[in-house]
């Protein structure tokens, strides 16, 4: 079953800890630091913090149960779907002091986090696509973190690094099957197999993480329909 794959994973111990783990980047970054390309298309690290920031309406509306409120505000704004709130979620703070931005996101994901912990992994959050467990909800977010983390070259320690791939394969897994994603996937002690439409890959746990969250480089050779099957948490 995919809850198997998650049993023995706290998802809002992982959340607090990406997100200090990013804060702490944030915190030592200079003007330059700021300034410098993220792995996501087009921003800089600062437009990812500011993405982050943005996103915390989304995530406090899913606690307040306001979601539909937040859709058809966004909606009297132009805006029309998820990349559009992404952007407009970065343009509204590109004038704005950084110290701003980073409070802003410190101060309401640290609610976000605090709430969904004090209401449990079984309480049900208000989402875009219905009625969604608290705990899977927070697995999502981990795997966002720990995304961004890495777009934005925050550090992980030799001590966490091992931890850390495991529950990312591990929620791959899950969200993959919870999709009901046409890939078969098989896990060994060092790889991943992929097949789908006949043609199959073998991913390491790096490549399989990567793949699941849209960045594996075309360079790694791997088929663009095992790639697009993979694909389930970007």
């Amino acid at each position: 079953m995919p809850d198997d794959l998650l049993k023995d994973l706290n998802p809002f111990d992982i959340f607090d800890a990406e997100a200090a783990r990013l804060d702490r980047h944030f915190s030592g970054l200079d003007e330059a630091g700021w300034l410098r390309p993220s792995r996501c298309d087009g921003w800089t690290v600062r437009d990812v913090l500011a993405h982050l920031a943005g996103e915390e309406l989304y995530n406090q509306a899913c606690l307040h149960g306001s979601v539909q409120e937040l859709m058809s505000r966004l909606s009297d704004e132009g805006i029309g779907g998820y990349n559009d709130f992404n952007e407009w979620c970065v343009r509204q703070r590109a004038d704005l002091p950084v110290e701003e931005v980073l409070e802003e996101w410190r101060t309401q994901n640290g609610a976000t986090r605090e709430q969904m912990r004090a209401l449990g992994p079984d309480a049900l959050l208000d989402t875009m696509a219905g009625p969604y467990p608290m705990g899977r909800q927070a697995f999502h977010y981990d795997s966002e973190y720990a995304t961004h983390a890495d777009d934005v070259g925050a550090p992980v320690s030799a001590q966490e690094a091992a931890g850390r791939l495991a529950w990312r394969v591990a929620v791959g897994r899950f969200v993959l099957a919870e999709q009901d994603a046409k890939v078969r996937v098989e896990q060994s002690a060092d790889q991943v197999v992929a097949a789908v439409d006949g043609i199959t890959a073998t991913l390491s746990y790096p490549e399989f993480v990567e793949a699941t969250v849209g960045r594996l480089p075309a360079s790694q050779g791997l088929d663009p329909r095992v790639a697009s099957a993979l694909r389930c948490l970007a």
